[in-house]
């Protein structure tokens, strides 16, 4: 993506202040009830939540890696700060804050952020949404006018209790706290507009003061006591692995809830701004410095351990913020409001906290990351997580969902489906279902035996994984198979055609039993040659090619009676071939204008009639193509097949490494830019999709370029692909990778770079960014992998690690 320039002038600073002065403000009135309440529901005072709001503001906001997230006190700490003051106590909890910020320091040194992010995304749900139900059963207690006890089980149990001794007044503010802040979003009309500009928190909390205190009702209230007797730290005093297992559990929940608000936060960027007003995509290791410094900084002044939160970095996105000054200027606010407005702040009915607190906890377990879990089949991680950190705490919830992942994914491993059935052809077809495994042998043995020897059978491998003892078992069957006259198809998932390397060659994958051969031989015939070495079937699917891709040897290439007459009727008489008998002689590839014609003679005998009356259409009422495909030159891209497109269907501009000049460039080809204007203004076409390819020379020429060489042309034009190389290497952008694997090599890695770039290259193009503005053009990315004929979208967004991610396309899209 494309981010704002480092060295921003005098001029743009002061541009830019009144908006982020604005989100500052917005991000302080939601940071300040929050980090009191968080304060309280841990059991530290009160200050120590306002110490890190503004420590996590100025300090993670001006050293952090991501400009527009918010830090301070977090709910996702509540529950391990808690345990740790309950036992420690609270200035041995500040130390261990310090020590755990050091451990952060440490981690990003040695550039482990984008490791933090390789938990289980059901793991990492998990954990929140048990903290948000421990958080919730805490606070229920404060709500009904009591206290909260040392665990969920003991809340659980205590509640019957508690409800019977309910204190009215307590339970009066809470509910009137939890009415607006649920009713606020909701307000109608022109007045509703303007009071939904103030958070909802400040509002609850607000009205549930102000209820209070012109009611006279007596509430415990918040007490600020004077920050002269604030507490510091002092030295951990108790066993040292206790102490290491704090330290290093405040730093990991920390770093990672840090880590995937950052992601969160560029993704929400993404998806409201456009490039050009974007700040730079975040540093995950700076962003993790930031934290550690932050966590010493608050611990060692006594505050709550610091990390990145979510609902306020969405506040500062959506409230316009443009620069890390937002972020420092909201810390700024809260140092004054703990100094001027403590008379105001101790106002505030602790239930009211409590009750604000209590539905962040809620909010906790996400209805979304439920959705997504369950669409995963990660339901039971997920699950279990939650109960496990209800039960027994952190640390021990995500040990054991680490355990149910991994044992979840052992048993999908071990877990294979193989059926056999007969199809109204007579032909049988085998389907694995899962990882083929040596424990999956004598389930598919027993199955590839029930099939008739001189028989056509089709197997179908839908898993992603086979060990070497399910090799040998389909490869020695197969061998068997076509031994005994029996011919034999090997599919992928969704029918796509799949091969056993040595295995398979000769066969033919994808084409049905009953489909005659181009020769006119038997079935039965060719499955008996197709083990000899040198038969070639890659044009099967598409027969009037076949001739155009002989790769037999030399001396072996022989043309039966039937071939010749078809070519003599399909060529000119002057290029018409001569043979010595029917079978005999050895037949010469046909090159250049010779070969031409003979593709022109077949479009116009077998092709055109079928095609004539649509071109007709088409040239009465002119083209209308959908879309814009710009792709590369490579002569291995057919865009109508891999697009199963026809006539008028495509705009299709062809260069080499499909490149898009940016406007203004040195050594602009117009030509592109031409057809990009004419087919978005003139045609408008619905989309644009840039697709790059596997093996594609230009990338490899850019890979092996050196500097100071003599210029061509082709250098020339390939200077436009340099941006792509720069993007590769950078780290202030993300990397491209094929759904469920990583890139086979550099070659690789900047072909699917090269799409996500060319594609910023469109934006910047004055009728594309017109027409992307108003909502009526698409830009879509795609990938062909030319050695497994698999064809890949680029998907919204970025993944878990952050990545663009390309994503295959089966039979079934």
């Amino acid at each position: 993506m494309t981010s704002t320039s480092p060295s921003r002038t005098t001029q743009e600073i002061r541009k830019d202040l009144p908006a982020d002065l604005s989100a500052s403000i917005a991000v302080f009135l939601i940071a300040l009830p929050l980090s009191l309440g968080i304060a309280l529901a841990t059991g530290a005072p009160l200050q120590a939540g306002l110490v890190a709001a503004a420590v996590g503001g100025i300090v993670a906001g001006r050293l952090g890696g991501a400009p527009l997230q918010v830090s301070g006190p977090a709910a996702g700490l509540t529950v391990v700060t808690a345990e740790l003051i309950q036992h420690y106590g609270w200035r041995t909890t500040c130390a261990i804050t310090v020590l755990a910020g050091l451990c952060q320091l440490g981690l990003a040194a040695l550039r482990t952020a984008r490791s933090a992010l390789m938990v289980s995304p059901a793991i990492v749900h998990g954990l929140l949404a048990g903290i948000g139900v421990t958080i919730a059963l805490a606070q229920l207690h404060i709500v009904l006018g009591g206290s909260p006890q040392s665990s969920a089980v003991a809340n659980v149990l205590g509640l019957p209790a508690q409800l019977a001794d309910l204190h009215p007044a307590a339970l009066g503010v809470s509910a009137l706290t939890l009415a607006v802040l649920l009713a606020w979003p909701w307000l109608p009309g022109r007045a509703g507009r303007v009071l939904r500009k103030a958070p909802a928190a400040l509002a609850a909390v607000a009205a549930a003061t102000a209820a209070a205190a012109l009611s006279g009702l007596a509430l415990p209230r918040v007490d600020l006591p004077s920050w002269r007797s604030h507490a510091l730290p002092e030295l951990p005093d108790g066993p040292v692995l206790g102490v290491l297992a704090a330290v290093l559990t405040i730093a990991l929940v920390g770093s990672v809830q840090s880590l995937l608000s950052a992601v969160a936060t560029d993704k929400l960027i993404a998806s409201e701004r456009r490039t050009d007003n974007r700040p730079p995509r975040t540093d995950l290791n700076r962003e993790l410095w930031g934290q550690g410094a932050a966590n010493i900084v608050s611990g060692a002044l006594g505050g709550l351990p610091v990390s990145g939160v979510a609902v306020r970095s969405v506040a500062n996105v959506k409230s316009g913020a443009v620069s890390r000054r937002s972020t420092m200027l909201h810390g700024l606010w809260v140092v004054l409001a703990a100094g001027l407005l403590v008379p105001v702040l101790d106002l505030i009915p602790l239930a009211a906290l409590a009750a604000l607190v209590m539905a962040v906890g809620v909010q906790m377990v996400n209805i979304t990351h439920l959705r997504s879990v369950t669409r995963h089949r990660e339901i039971l991680v997920y699950g279990t997580t939650i109960v496990a950190v209800v039960l027994g705490g952190v640390l021990e919830g995500v040990a054991i969902g680490i355990a149910v992942a991994v044992a979840l994914a052992l048993y999908r491993l071990t877990r294979t489906r193989i059926t056999v059935e007969r199809l109204d052809s007579g032909a049988h077809r085998v389907r694995a279902r899962g990882q083929l495994t040596f424990l999956a042998v004598p389930r598919l043995s027993r199955v590839l035996n029930q099939i008739p020897h001189d028989g056509h059978a089709v197997v179908e491998l839908d898993g992603s994984f086979m060990d070497h003892a399910a090799y040998e078992t389909l490869h020695d069957w197969q061998d068997s198979h076509l031994a005994h006259g029996g011919s034999l198809e090997v599919t992928g998932r969704a029918g796509s055609s799949a091969r056993l390397p040595e295995a398979v060659t000769g066969t033919t994958a994808g084409t049905a039993p009953d489909d005659g051969p181009a020769d006119g031989s038997h079935p039965t015939d060719r499955s008996r040659r197709a083990p000899q070495r040198g038969v070639h079937q890659c044009c099967r699917p598409w027969t009037p090619w076949q001739n155009h891709c002989d790769h037999r040897p030399a001396g072996t290439r022989t043309i039966t009676a039937a071939d010749a007459a078809e070519a003599a009727a399909a060529a000119t008489e002057a290029e018409t071939e001569t043979t010595d008998g029917p079978a005999g002689s050895p037949a010469p590839r046909r090159r250049g204008a010779g070969q031409l014609a003979s593709g022109i003679g077949a479009f116009q005998r077998d092709t055109a009639p079928h095609v004539r009356d649509e071109l007709a259409r088409l040239a009465r009422e002119g083209q209308r193509p959908s879309q814009l495909f710009l792709t590369c030159a490579d002569s291995r891209l057919v865009t109508s097949m891999i697009t199963a497109s026809g006539p008028g269907d495509l705009f299709t501009v062809r260069n080499v490494g499909n490149l898009v000049p940016l406007p203004g460039a040195e050594s602009t080809d117009d030509s592109v830019a031409a057809a990009i204007e004419y087919a978005v203004d003139v045609l408008q076409v619905d989309s644009i999709t840039v697709c790059g390819h596997s093996g594609c020379g230009a990338m490899q020429a850019l890979l092996s370029s050196t500097p100071g060489a003599p210029m061509t042309p082709l250098r020339r034009w390939l200077k436009h692909g340099l941006p792509s190389l720069e993007r590769m290497g950078s780290r202030h952008h993300a990397w491209a990778r094929i759904s469920g694997r990583l890139p086979a090599d550099a070659v690789e890695q900047l072909c699917l770079t090269n799409v996500v770039q060319q594609l910023e290259h469109l934006r910047a193009h004055e009728s594309v960014a017109r027409r992307l503005a108003e909502g009526t053009l698409e830009l879509h990315g795609m990938y062909f992998h030319v050695g497994e004929a698999q064809a890949y979208l680029l998907s919204e967004g970025e993944d878990f690690f952050d990545c663009r991610v390309f994503d295959s396309v089966g039979q079934h899209a």
